[in-house]
């Protein structure tokens, strides 16, 4: 169980320049959220991270980075304008809207199966208020795509959205890939990047919000041989996760039932994270049939038939399909290296980051800045670690002391402090985050 207290991690974030609320300075936008300097950091490395595990170091992957707007066609063809929907209902007194299943699950009933009405019919059985103790309407859908029109006129023909998740690109490209390169069976097409999802209710930090990226494979396979790339793909998730420092005990498999399932998939597990929040969804594995190639060929009325090589044998693949948000993977990183200690007699925060998702590897001082000698040793330090590995932060303010708590709050793995005894020996003292233990090592060494 992750005790992490969710006031902490956001207060954290915004305080030391990871994630500030969006628009704030204007009163915010409900659901958007802005990354700042060391956020953009962390959220870079985990994305870099994701395609070399599952694009570089493979050979059976390809990629893609398609258009935000696409043609209102292939939303109707996915089957998103009729059905990409939540149930919503009101406060009948203010107005005020709310995810039915959201207010169910906060007052303690599990809408996992239920319909509409018997959502509505649990509302009322159980006494069921808004959060401002009015009644509530009875639910209705509500289509979570943000609609937009493209070019100068407002019409139906001109009507596009912006798109609520990065598969469709990857689905609409596959026979470009097929044509260009055609790859052996199986083959994946990845993709990271911004979905939008006009969601009624947006809440728990960065968890669910209306602007978001995700980080997708369309893994298509013969129809026979679906079992063995879902069970490899998932396989390949674990390790990934593994990479991120994310504690195993924290990680769970959920087998989606088939009234909880997503209307193309025959097979679903949802990799669930113990969050500040509870247990909920991190990513899903979903083996999505021919689905959506077969409404892309029935639509379009062109052939989306692969061709085995050397044979006559033609069949719409079907498709694994592992799909990452990144701002959960991001939330499940700073929760899971959350600490509080006890340094000195004194209460200490720090982020524990793997090295490797660390914005910043080392911080870099002078003991005393007002001592240009130990600065100017201390900035050719800083220059020789920078050359070598980039991710270099220069600190001079305020004492050692309370840059040491600055860098631990950030997650720097490292503090490396240029003293007196640096000038005659060239060794500086290197103070560790999670021990808070200093040791002397040379500049040579250092950098080695």
């Amino acid at each position: 169980m992750n005790n992490t207290k969710m006031e902490d991690l956001v207060s954290l974030t915004k305080r030391r320049g990871f994630i500030y609320p969006g628009s704030d300075v204007y009163g915010g936008l409900s659901g958007t959220w802005d990354y700042g300097p060391l956020g953009v950091v962390l959220k870079r490395k985990i994305m870099q991270m994701w395609w070399s595990h599952f694009v570089e170091q493979r050979e059976d992957m390809f990629g893609v980075d398609a258009a935000i707007l696409m043609n209102q066609k292939v939303w109707q063809a996915s089957g998103h304008v009729d059905t990409f929907v939540d149930p919503l209902c009101e406060d009948t007194i203010n107005k005020r809207r709310y995810r039915t299943d959201h207010l169910l699950k906060d007052n303690g009933v599990n809408p996992d199966g239920m319909t509409m009405s018997q959502m509505d019919e649990a509302i009322l059985s159980n006494g069921i208020k808004s959060p401002d103790g009015n009644p509530l309407s009875k639910s209705r859908t509500f289509n979570m795509m943000f609609t937009t029109h493209v070019g100068a006129t407002h019409d139906e023909e001109s009507i596009s959205y912006l798109r609520p998740e990065t598969a469709q690109g990857i689905f609409t490209n596959y026979r470009n890939v097929v044509d260009n390169f055609y790859p052996d069976l199986p083959f994946g097409i990845a993709q990271q990047g911004k979905a939008f999802r006009n969601e009624i209710s947006p809440r728990d930090f960065i968890f669910r919000s209306r602007e978001f990226e995700q980080m997708e494979i369309e893994y298509f396979v013969h129809p026979e041989h679906w079992q063995e790339a879902f069970d490899e793909l998932l396989n390949a998730t674990h390790q990934f996760l593994e990479s991120l420092g994310l504690p195993k005990d924290y990680i769970h498999e959920l087998d989606v039932p088939e009234t909880d399932r997503a209307h193309y998939s025959k097979k679903t597990i949802d990799i669930e994270f113990d969050f500040p929040i509870g247990r909920e969804e991190l990513m899903g594995i979903a083996y999505r049939t021919d689905f959506d190639l077969s409404n892309i060929q029935r639509v379009s009325g062109k052939s989306m038939d692969y061709t085995i090589k050397g044979t006559n044998e033609k069949f719409v693949p079907h498709v694994i399909e592992p799909s990452f948000g990144v701002e959960r993977l991001v939330m499940a990183v700073l929760a899971s290296s959350y600490r509080e200690d006890q340094v000195n007699g004194e209460q200490r925060i720090f982020l524990a980051l793997p090295e490797n998702l660390a914005p910043n590897r080392f911080a870099v001082s002078p003991l005393l800045k007002n001592k240009p000698e130990l600065v100017t040793k201390a900035r050719e330090v800083y220059s020789l670690l920078k050359q070598k590995y980039g991710n270099v932060v220069w600190d001079d303010n305020g004492n050692i002391g309370k840059r040491y708590r600055r860098q631990d709050e950030v997650g720097t793995p490292s503090c490396v402090v240029i003293d007196f005894d640096t000038l005659s020996d060239d060794t500086v003292t290197v103070r560790d985050r999670d021990t808070t233990e200093q040791k002397r090592v040379s500049i040579a060494e250092l950098v080695a």
